[in-house]
């Protein structure tokens, strides 16, 4: 095998699919990237037999053919090359020559045989979504997957399409996060992605997308496994096999207190009642909502704390406790100045929505306190 490439646009292409390379594995192979030649197109490729990721780049074709070169090694030769056209030659012992102006590196590579076969997708479904749109879906709802790997079924964030509406749907058994939004799609599907993936679609998408882009995402779903394409990039992966919870269940539909909160004083006044919260010392954060205000306190073997603000109130009385990070993560998630917070009592989920309509919910289960009366 023998090409030239243009350095930026081969470090570009390496560099984003090694996400998908084992960092430590007892199959070498695994921890090597795929480059496969043909037809003046280099196919650069990562997979982890969880996840792959591939990406297909222009080249000046000399000899087609195929290597395995350790992907940590390889990344750290191209991007240390000069800024300069390089050129890879692969002999039949597999000895790899990468030549850059006055810089040449030697190294063994591997046959590309030994190298797992990405498993081919049915494409049993398939719709297309703007960028932004399902970066936001899941930015709203990754922080509520579950890293417990007990349940393996709610590592990962649901992606249920019914009526022209795509949902996606996070929960780890203290807190829950939907998100929905119109889609270009008639069928009905419903599919477990894992949450590990769609933090790597998230990194990926976020280098080639700005706010004002209109970029968008196919989703190509089978039986067993996805494919997100992007900007000539292919992530593939596993789903999940498992019966997801019945979250519409999960939800309340009825409150006794409304609010609404300014998300930035609330965040403050969590953060300053956590200050004597850390590690071995896990006291729920007491909030008592009345009179157009809350009284935000905590009390732990460190000392007390207590915050007070304004903020608008229908209903009753309510005292309630909670988990700091996991309010904290839902309130910024919202990424809006201003949040509808719902309480039907003491014991039941705080449900957090916009301000208008419910394109997102999220829930955060309440923390018994010791003084509930």
């Amino acid at each position: 095998m023998k090409f030239t490439c243009d350095k930026v646009t081969l470090c570009e292409a390496v560099n984003n699919v090694s996400p998908a390379v084992s960092g430590k594995s007892t199959m070498m192979a695994l921890e090597c990237v795929l480059l496969k030649c043909h037809d003046n197109i280099l196919s650069v490729i990562g997979y982890n037999l969880e996840l792959g990721i591939t990406k297909d780049i222009e080249v000046q074709t000399f000899q087609d053919g195929e290597v395995i070169l350790n992907a940590r090694l390889f990344s750290d030769i191209i991007n240390k090359m000069p800024n300069v056209d390089l050129t890879l030659t692969t002999d039949d012992k597999l000895l790899t020559i990468i030549k850059g102006g006055g810089a040449q590196f030697t190294i063994l590579g591997m046959s590309a045989d030994e190298y797992p076969e990405i498993p081919p997708v049915s494409q049993d479904h398939a719709f297309s979504i703007d960028g932004n749109v399902l970066r936001s879906m899941i930015s709203q709802t990754l922080f509520a997957v579950s890293q417990d790997s007990a349940t393996p079924v709610l590592t990962g964030t649901l992606f249920e399409v019914k009526d022209g509406i795509l949902y996606l749907v996070s929960v780890d058994g203290c807190r829950l996060a939907v998100r929905k939004e119109n889609v270009e799609c008639r069928d009905s599907i419903r599919f477990i992605v894992p949450g590990k993936t769609l933090s790597e679609v998230l990194k990926l998408t976020g280098k080639y997308l700005s706010d004002e882009d209109e970029l968008p995402i196919q989703l190509n779903i089978g039986s067993k496994h996805i494919i997100f394409e992007c900007k000539g990039y292919r992530v593939i992966s596993r789903l999940l096999e498992g019966e997801f919870i019945d979250y519409n269940a999960a939800i309340p539909k009825e409150s006794k207190t409304n609010l609404v909160v300014s998300t930035r004083e609330f965040l403050e006044s969590i953060n300053r009642a956590s200050i004597i919260i850390n590690d071995k010392v896990k006291n729920p954060i007491k909030a008592v909502f009345e009179n157009n205000s809350v009284n935000v306190s905590c009390e732990t073997s460190m000392g007390k704390v207590s915050d007070t603000f304004a903020l608008e109130m229908t209903g009753e009385r309510v005292k309630i406790g909670f988990n700091n990070k996991y309010m904290t993560d839902a309130l910024k998630a919202s990424e809006l100045d201003q949040v509808r917070i719902e309480i039907n009592s003491a014991f039941s989920p705080i449900k957090l929505l916009p301000m208008e309509g419910d394109h997102f919910i999220f829930l955060v289960m309440p923390m018994r306190l010791k003084d509930e009366n």
